[in-house]
């Protein structure tokens, strides 16, 4: 063996290698969990959804975006039991996810050096915040923890705001409950509120797959938080989904007007024969400005709703 091999094994034997970031997940990990998705991306990787589809999700309901995760085999996208600082103000955004675990002295050692390496500043639940893009939502797996487990308070939460215009989804608590009720462009649903700070915990992950109650949630998911719970759509199936979901819409409130007149009679929830669905495009034609999607995926739709001849 030449000393050039045996000088080279001994600098690999005896040099630490070069780190790459434990906590935050790399894009090529992000990829990974998000490979049906080829449309736009962050640079971290996470799938970028047009601003318009997060509008377009808050006239809908989560019974027809569930309905519809259902038929596609994703049943676990759905948590409710939320306290929330405006209940009826529904938000949705695009999922940037975060862990947090019990701290243990040699993690949470291990994880102060990366950040300090990173240049990371403050203690790390900041840390996710200062990752937050414009249409965010920040979705935070705390492991259910109120006291002494509250992930922000109104300082945070002003960054939240500020870097987002959305808000958050934490199963863990929140402190300064009242505050942050004051700040603008800001929602968020939470397990619960207490005066106490976050102690014994530390973040272990950015942008992981993680798990929110009975939900999966991965990064870049499409969020939709309303009074009655969260439901977190997988990004290919985002545009599906809301357009199936607007669809419903469009026939429930043309079923409402014949409940309401009788023409429906005892029929007060089904009944879409091949006639109900020509009169329901009649009525469509009447009132164009109800469509949300284009009119030639409203044809498209209503093909497939329409029953075989």
């Amino acid at each position: 063996m030449t000393r050039l091999t045996i000088t080279a094994l001994l600098f690999c034997t005896f040099t630490p290698l070069v780190a790459h970031a434990q906590v935050k997940t790399t894009r090529d990990q992000i990829l990974f969990y998000t490979s049906d998705w080829h449309g736009e991306r962050f640079p971290d990787g996470r799938p970028r959804l047009p601003d318009s589809l997060l509008t377009r999700a808050l006239d809908v309901s989560i019974e027809d975006l569930w309905d519809f995760l259902r038929t596609h085999k994703y049943n676990n996208q759905f948590e409710g039991n939320w306290q929330s600082l405006h209940p009826d103000q529904p938000f949705a955004g695009r999922a940037l996810t975060a862990q947090y675990m019990p701290s243990r002295p040699d993690m949470s050692k291990a994880i102060e050096a990366e950040g300090k390496a990173e240049k990371r500043q403050s203690f790390n639940n900041s840390w996710p915040i200062n990752d937050l893009q414009m249409g965010d939502v920040y979705v935070a797996d705390g492991n259910g923890k109120v006291f002494e487990g509250t992930l922000i308070g109104s300082n945070l939460g002003s960054g939240i705001a500020a870097h987002t215009h959305s808000g958050f989804v934490f199963d863990a608590g929140i402190r300064d409950a009242e505050e942050n009720r004051e700040i603008a462009n800001l929602n968020g649903v939470y397990r619960g509120y207490d005066p106490s700070f976050l102690i014994g915990m530390t973040l272990t992950a950015i942008n992981a797959p993680i798990r929110i109650g009975h939900a999966t949630v991965l990064p870049g998911d499409l969020v939709l938080a309303k009074r009655d719970g969260v439901i977190f759509i997988p990004a290919v199936l985002a545009e599906q989904a809301i357009a199936s979901a607007e669809f419903t819409n469009l026939q429930d409130a043309f079923n409402f007007e014949l409940n309401k007149s009788g023409a429906n009679k005892g029929e007060f929830e089904g009944g879409w024969t091949n006639a109900k669905y020509d009169a329901f495009t009649k009525w469509i034609d009447a009132h164009p400005d109800k469509l949300k999607m284009s009119r030639s995926e409203f044809d498209t739709l209503l093909k497939e709703h329409r029953p075989t001849k």
